[in-house]
Order: structure tokens, then C-alpha cells, then sequence
């Protein structure tokens, strides 16, 4: 029970960002104030795009967006390369944030019982629900939040973001570099492919589990 309290808190605090800021980040980020926010940093704009979307994880930016702009400016591979970085170091910030706390935090704040069965559901499960939440809105932060809390196996969690992070980012970037205006295709390559990706990825894993065993 206490962890569904975490979980609602987590979100909670998410959305009380987005109802604080989420207007006017909106406003300050389409696609032109995007492409034009990073412009100012010259060089230095994928540094600056990097650090936007990792501060997605505290902030409500419309992170799709910001992909799309590095793809207008850097093109495909190398916008998709930097918008891919920018969600994967987001996950990974919130994870080690939360799993640095350390074990006994996260037994205070869970207690043993809940603890102990999140523990489990994020060894079993939990590589899928960092993998289905990377597109969503409020998921990847939470989700990623709970992998650390919980001690989600570090490597584990890690392959499982690059599996939901590598396909956004691309395609996104691919988005904006041709202007392509289709919801329901970013909406297959972002949503479809990661699990894919991540099915595979993980039979790999178990099939070395058990040759290593």
C-alpha cells in the first residue's frame, strides 16, 4: 500500500510542476522558440538540449518537442544521438537519486512488506514499465524514481532506458528534421518499437542468465 502512496506522491509532485510552470514552459517551447532557444548556445546547443531534457525530470518541458528541434538543427543521427542522451540521462538521474538514498530510506519510506514486493515486481516486471513509460507524460520520471527506490538491478534498468530512450529520440528527431507532421507514425515508431526492442533485449538476458547459471 505504501508503495501506491509513493507512486501518487511521485506523480503528484510532477504534475504540481506542470500546473506551476507546464503554461509557460509550453508557450516558450514550441517547435521556433525550441529551435531558437537553442540557436543562442551556438556551438554549445546539444550541451544545452542535453540539459533540458534531463531537467524534464523536475520540470514539466515538452520533451518530444525539444527532440525535434535538435533533429531541425543537428539532422537525424546526430539530433537522434543527443535527444536519445538527453531522455537517457533524465531516467538515470532520477533512478541514482533515489536508489543513493540508500536502503534503509527506502525501507522507512516503504516499510519492509512493501519494500520487499516492489523489490520483486521491479526484477520481474519492472524493465517493461521503464520501457513502456519513456513516451508517456509523468511515467518516465515516476517510473525511473521507483527503479532507484527500489534497487531495480542497475545494469538492468540501464539496458531497459536505452531500449525506451534510442527509439524516441531517433524518431523525434527524425520529426523534426523533415518536418514530418504525423502523429499516429511517432506514435508507432515511439510507442511500438521500445517494447520490441526491449522483448527481445530481455530474452537475451534471461537465455545468459541461465547459460551463465
Amino acid at each position: 500500500m505504501r508503495l501506491l502512496f509513493v507512486f501518487v506522491g511521485l506523480a503528484g509532485i510532477v504534475l504540481l510542476s506542470f500546473f506551476l510552470f507546464g503554461s509557460q514552459l509550453t508557450d516558450t517551447f514550441t517547435q521556433d522558440g525550441s529551435v531558437a532557444w537553442l540557436s543562442k548556445y551556438g556551438s554549445w546547443a546539444w550541451i544545452a538540449g542535453i540539459a533540458l531534457l534531463t531537467s524534464d525530470l523536475l520540470l514539466p518541458l515538452p520533451a518530444t518537442i525539444v527532440m525535434s528541434a535538435l533533429g531541425y538543427l543537428y539532422g537525424t543521427f546526430v539530433g537522434g544521438l543527443i535527444s536519445a542522451l538527453g531522455s537517457f540521462v533524465s531516467g538515470a538521474a532520477g533512478y541514482w537519486l533515489c536508489r543513493l538514498a540508500g536502503e534503509n530510506a527506502a525501507l522507512r519510506i516503504l516499510g519492509r512488506k512493501d519494500f520487499d514486493r516492489a523489490k520483486r515486481m521491479s526484477h520481474n516486471v519492472g524493465g517493461w514499465l521503464v520501457v513502456l513509460s519513456r513516451w508517456l507524460p509523468v511515467f518516465p520520471e515516476v517510473i525511473a524514481c521507483i527503479a532507484g527506490l527500489t534497487r531495480m538491478p542497475a545494469g538492468y534498468f540501464h539496458l531497459a532506458l536505452a531500449c525506451g530512450s534510442v527509439p524516441l529520440g531517433f524518431t523525434y528527431a527524425w520529426i523534426g528534421h523533415t518536418g514530418q507532421t504525423q502523429p499516429l507514425l511517432a506514435l508507432l515508431f515511439s510507442a511500438v518499437l521500445p517494447p520490441l526492442i526491449w522483448f527481445f533485449v530481455h530474452r537475451a538476458i534471461r537465455r545468459w542468465q541461465i547459460v551463465s547459471s
